[in-house]
């Protein structure tokens, strides 16, 4: 995946770390669908592979830490490289515990808008998966880290204009819900949303990354 000499099992594992992460994501988009659909079973499994999947994410990246420290490999790049790591890792996290809190506080979702939030995770779902060949292609080709990067930005920008749309409908169109249930759609509209600007934190750092890996 990149040319640095010795460096095969790190190009494996961050391989590995990378794959991990689009898993989560994809399993946090099916947790979302399925209790909005009310597949409470269904949900419950999604809660507990992304779960195993973030545990695993983990550990990976301490193997890898453990290898770039112990072995000396990379040391001009190695913390951008961990940095790196470290925010996808976040991501993980933040779709573990979002997805948790669903299943902790039970919100109530009117039907109405059960289109826009499955819309709305998948693409902020899109924005996280696109940094995943984009991170690839700074180690195997820096150069054109740049070019795969427009996806996430155009994702995070959708993301955010669906959810202020949503975030609108909820206060200014529906007007039989309680305050307290329209706070609450708020409060899980904007966790899903912050997975795109996640993303798009992952994708300024690569961004910056790549200049200084070409000079």
């Amino acid at each position: 995946m990149f040319s640095f000499k010795h460096a095969n099992k790190s190009i494996e594992l961050i391989e590995r770390f990378l794959n991990t992460v689009d898993q989560g994501m994809l399993i946090f988009k099916e947790g979302v669908k399925n209790y909005l659909h009310g597949n409470k079973e269904s949900f419950l499994d999604n809660l507990k592979t992304l779960s195993t999947l973030e545990t695993e994410a983990d550990i990976i990246k301490r193997k890898i830490e453990n290898i770039l420290y112990t072995q000396s490999l990379m040391p001009q790049l190695r913390g951008d490289i961990l940095k790196l790591l470290e925010s996808l890792d976040n991501i993980l996290d933040l779709a573990k515990s979002n997805l948790f809190q669903f299943d902790v506080e039970v919100p109530y979702i009117p039907a109405e808008i059960h289109p826009d939030l499955v819309k709305l995770t998948e693409l902020s779902g899109s924005a996280v998966e696109s940094v995943i060949p984009a991170s690839k292609a700074y180690f195997r080709d820096p150069a054109s880290v740049k070019e795969t990067l427009h996806r996430v930005y155009l994702f995070e920008k959708e993301a955010d204009k669906l959810a202020d749309g949503i975030k609108r409908k909820v206060f200014q169109e529906m007007p039989n819900l309680k305050l307290s249930e329209k706070f609450h759609l708020r409060y899980f509209t904007l966790h899903i949303e912050n997975l795109s600007d996640a993303a798009q934190k992952v994708a300024d750092l690569l961004s910056i990354m790549a200049i200084k890996r070409n000079i």
